[in-house]
């Protein structure tokens, strides 16, 4: 039987391109938006169609308790748990505020633990499970003007591999994917200088797509159980 897969963030950008590499493998999907919901079915109805699996679209914002709770009482049990969801906030800390910096951080860091708090008992009597949470770079070195963003990424690193500890009994890996500087939505705000700037920065010469992404996200997914607590980084040699 197909394992159950859910993505969160599945609309666009990065958990959309995940959700395709995982529909090639075979996994049933359950794919969360918080406002796409009309995009997001038509997605899933087109994976269905063309690889013949199962594939849901839910609603659900995952910085409210309650959405999730709500969330979790209609899914199928799951076995792989993607947090991808996120969002950002760029502007000087000093004209934050306190509303726009809990809402960076109640959806990049309280939601993972909201899911992973609904998901985790199942896993465990089951002893098995896979959690993969989708960090930055910016988790580990900071970015001017992103501080919330970055605070939030670095609380996923340190969650990551303080759950991973937690959960290794149970056979259940928990690992964190750092990405760099990444073509999606949420990166579209920079103009064409500031990208080309960038790529004079970036090893590789380039900016990374979401198909990379989903690519090493699968590998790291099908890697032993022995690999957990573990933040990989994919930025083209960026911020070594």
């Amino acid at each position: 039987m197909a394992a159950n897969v859910l993505i969160t963030g599945a609309s666009r950008g990065i958990g959309y391109a995940i959700a395709e590499e995982m529909a090639k493998e075979g996994y049933n999907l359950n794919l969360i938006c918080r406002q796409k919901t009309g995009l997001l079915a038509e997605y899933a109805a087109d994976l269905t169609e063309r690889y013949g699996i199962k594939v849901q679209a839910y609603q659900a914002d995952i910085s409210s308790e309650k959405e999730v709770q709500r969330l979790c009482r209609i899914l199928p049990k799951i076995d792989i748990c993607i947090n991808n969801a996120g969002i950002s906030y760029t502007g000087l800390l000093q004209d934050m505020s306190s509303a726009d910096w809990h809402k960076v951080l109640d959806t990049n860091l309280t939601g993972i633990f909201y899911i992973c708090r609904e998901l985790i008992p199942e896993m465990i009597k089951n002893q098995s499970g896979r959690i993969l949470n989708i960090s930055s770079v910016w988790g580990e070195h900071g970015a001017s003007m992103e501080v919330a963003y970055s605070a939030s990424k670095g609380g996923v690193n340190a969650f990551t591999k303080a759950l991973a500890k937690e959960l290794a009994p149970s056979h259940i890996p928990v690992n964190a994917l750092s990405c760099g500087y990444i073509d999606t939505e949420m990166n579209s705000e920079y103009t064409e200088e500031d990208v080309a700037a960038i790529c004079e920065e970036i090893p590789c010469g380039r900016i990374g797509t979401p198909s990379e992404v989903a690519q090493a996200a699968l590998k790291i997914l099908q890697m032993p159980e022995y690999m957990t607590g573990q933040i990989i980084t994919i930025d083209g040699g960026w911020q070594v």
